[in-house]
């Protein structure tokens, strides 16, 4: 999805839930940890399905990579997939739109003003992690970005 088509998507479902804000950045980001989640799954589904010949390894790795991810994200609390916006006072999560669907995002997963948010960020092989922390709480949302361009991640961590 094109960087224009995020944010009309994002400023879009924040006006339909009638919220009055201008989303200046938007990127594509998962829960922390999904990409790990992925690898060790496809892994282990390898492992497991080269009992059965390279057809099996290949299977095995297919399956295990979509169980582990799958697992992780429902472990998170959050959704696999998502976009998150920002505008100058506060951050948005939505879940992505299924594969091939250009709709509005129409479930709001989080809403963190920006004031006193303590933002953290990491680099990691190929992902950079984004940490959302409320001080005062120590509640916290921890994201993940691929560095890849098309996703946009990293121009929502600059902004």
């Amino acid at each position: 999805m094109a960087e224009k088509e995020m944010i009309a998507a994002v400023q879009t479902a924040i006006g339909h839930m009638g919220i009055d804000d201008r989303i200046e950045e938007v990127g594509q980001f998962q829960p922390r940890g999904q990409s790990g989640a992925l690898f060790a799954g496809g892994m282990i589904g390898s492992e497991v399905g080269g009992a059965f010949g390279d057809v099996g390894d290949a299977i095995g790795l297919g399956l295990g990579a979509i169980a582990g991810s799958a697992a992780h994200a429902a472990s998170s609390g959050l959704p696999s997939q998502m976009l998150v916006g920002a505008s100058a006072s506060t951050i948005y999560g939505f879940p992505l739109a299924k594969m091939g669907r250009k709709d509005v995002p129409d479930e709001l997963v989080f809403q963190v003003p920006r004031q006193g948010l303590t933002i953290r960020v990491h680099g990691r092989v190929n992902v950079r992690t984004l940490q959302l922390v409320q001080p005062e709480t120590g509640a916290r949302i921890e994201l993940e970005g691929n560095r890849l361009p098309i996703t946009h991640s990293n121009d929502l961590i600059k902004y």
